[in-house]
């Protein structure tokens, strides 16, 4: 049942993160009328400090070390940035996609394997730290009263 809960708030806030990127992608793309890959690359950041900051302190729960866990945040991204931004720029230039679909697709991609990441690798070993990190505080305080 938790792992269940777990999931759904990733769900939740992946919506919120998606609504962000799909806004600051329609932005950049309609009104500055920048290129496809310069567009995608700032809406995906942009969604991706949101949902880690969200999803480390309500979804995992997590007390880890943020700067590590950005950090192997970062080496997802390193991966999955360049291949979808690249994939992206072949779908719409070389043969005609829509700009939205091919944004869409990379969303699902990216929700999908990001959501087994880190629940695994980024935050496995420190799911649900945070809660036994405030029990242990909340228990050493009521100790010294």
């Amino acid at each position: 049942m938790r792992e269940f809960a777990r999931a759904l708030k990733f769900v939740l806030f992946s919506i919120s993160a998606g609504l962000i990127q799909i806004l600051s992608f329609t932005l950049l793309n309609e009104l500055c009328h920048l290129p496809y890959w310069i567009s995608y690359l700032v809406a995906l950041v942009l969604s991706v400090l949101w949902n880690f900051t969200l999803n480390r302190k309500f979804t995992f729960r997590s007390a880890n070390n943020v700067p590590v866990a950005m950090a192997k945040v970062a080496a997802y991204y390193a991966v999955f940035t360049p291949l979808s931004t690249l994939l992206g720029q072949w779908l719409t230039d070389s043969l005609g996609w829509n700009e939205y679909l091919v944004t869409g697709i990379n969303m699902v991609l990216n929700f999908v394997t990001e959501f087994l990441y880190q629940r695994f690798v980024v935050f496995g070993k420190s799911i649900d730290s945070a809660v036994q990190k405030e029990a242990e505080t909340s228990s050493s305080s009521e100790n010294n009263i």
